[in-house]
């Protein structure tokens, strides 16, 4: 028997059939590729640059301070005090620490924790497209079945209609990603308030991902669907400190949720990852103090951020769907010339010295984003700068 023989059967008879239809991710593919290549990488969103000092000092004080060991499950109180402070004072939202928050092992822990907790094999759960990669996996690990409803560029405004079309009985749970990644979308009021209704009508959940609220550009305003009237009991809010404060590697999130679902989401959660590393949880108990003056300026240097990727993709032949919030920009790149994404992503790599993650990935049908590729900008300005250099190279179709 061959070893390639050997390996599919191997697959055959052990792979659960949960994760037969899983593809590697693309975007964590695509830093490899970068690394390998010596490109520029501008596909995963971490930032290429420092946290803050403060927060890492916190972290350097907790170890010294021997806070090394298990924290509750759930959460180190600080920290959960801490996040109740923060929705307070920047939503108005009252939480109760001990029965409505769990501290989880990033906003990725976060979902999964939240979608297991709440969704049985055979519902439907609802995922605006395009999308994150990661809902996808988590809908199947749930035995549900996802539902897309379409963003459309340039404005990625939706359908109402075709949103209520895609709801029915047995609707569990729709996802809202606002920032929205990939495409920078941020959900207005009246949006988020149609989503609310129809979720009333259908008895089902939103669950949210918010990890980019801070991340905001042109007056735009992030609004929890958990503080809209009649949502707080159908709300599951997911978020994390890796965007707000650029430690991507703490893996320190947290979800918010009415107290039964807490109960739930908890017992998943210790049963994943028991819990969150304590020290980090300490620091992120102060980083999460931060006055408004430090979201006001993360959201101004990210904005100056934008500003120059945009002119540098504009300048070297991309069309840009200018971001409302988060730290992405989706393009248009059929004035290339090239067949899909796929092919165009192998050039940049080969030729250019520059990656970005292919726009197919964000489709259920990946025809619907071949044309597309996705660049972060979350990165120094030198960075930024390099990958312009580079983009020098490319010549249209």
């Amino acid at each position: 028997m061959s070893l390639t023989t050997a390996a599919t059967d191997i697959r055959a008879r052990f792979m659960s059939g949960r994760v037969s239809g899983f593809t590697e991710s693309v975007i964590r593919e695509m830093t490899r590729l970068a690394i390998r290549h010596n490109c520029v990488n501008l596909a995963q969103g971490f930032p290429d640059f420092g946290a803050p000092a403060e927060i890492k000092e916190a972290a350097k004080a907790a170890i010294d301070a021997d806070i090394n060991q298990y924290s509750i499950t759930w959460g180190a109180k600080p920290l959960r005090d801490a996040i109740a402070a923060k929705y307070r004072h920047t939503y108005g939202l009252e939480l109760d620490p001990e029965r409505e928050i769990t501290v989880v092992c990033g906003a990725t822990e976060g979902m999964i924790a939240s979608t297991l907790s709440a969704v049985n094999p055979g519902d439907e759960v609802i995922v605006f497209e395009p999308y994150y990669e990661n809902y996808a996996p988590d809908i199947q690990l749930c035995g549900a079945v996802a539902k897309t409803v379409s963003l459309r560029a340039p404005d990625w405004s939706f359908d109402p209609e075709e949103l209520r079309r895609a709801f029915s009985a047995k609707t569990k749970a729709i996802i809202i990603n606002t920032p929205n990644n990939p495409t920078g979308k941020v959900f207005t009021r009246a949006e988020l308030e149609t989503i609310g209704r129809l979720c009333e009508e259908f008895d089902a959940l939103a669950i949210t991902d918010e990890i980019y609220e801070h991340i905001v550009y042109d007056g735009e305003r992030h609004i929890p669907m958990i503080t809209l009237p009649g949502l707080r009991n159908r709300s599951i809010l997911v978020n994390s400190m890796s965007k707000t404060f650029a430690v991507t590697g703490w893996r320190v999130g947290w979800v918010i949720a009415p107290p039964d679902l807490t109960s739930s989401i908890r017992k998943v959660h210790d049963f994943l990852t028991v819990g969150a590393a304590a020290p980090l949880q300490q620091a992120s108990a102060v980083a999460l103090t931060a006055g408004d003056e430090y979201y006001a300026r993360l959201g101004s240097d990210y904005s100056a951020r934008r500003d120059r990727i945009i002119e540098i993709l504009e300048r070297s032949g991309f069309r840009c769907f200018a971001p409302k919030g988060a730290y992405y920009v989706m393009t248009d790149i059929s004035a290339f010339g090239f067949a899909d994404d796929l092919a165009f992503a192998r050039h940049l790599i080969e030729h250019v010295g520059v990656i970005g993650v292919p726009g197919s990935s964000f489709y259920v049908n990946p025809r619907d984003g071949a044309q597309q590729m996705r660049f972060c900008f979350c990165k120094k300005f030198e960075t930024l700068d390099a990958a312009g250099e580079r983009f020098a190279k490319l010549a249209r179709g």
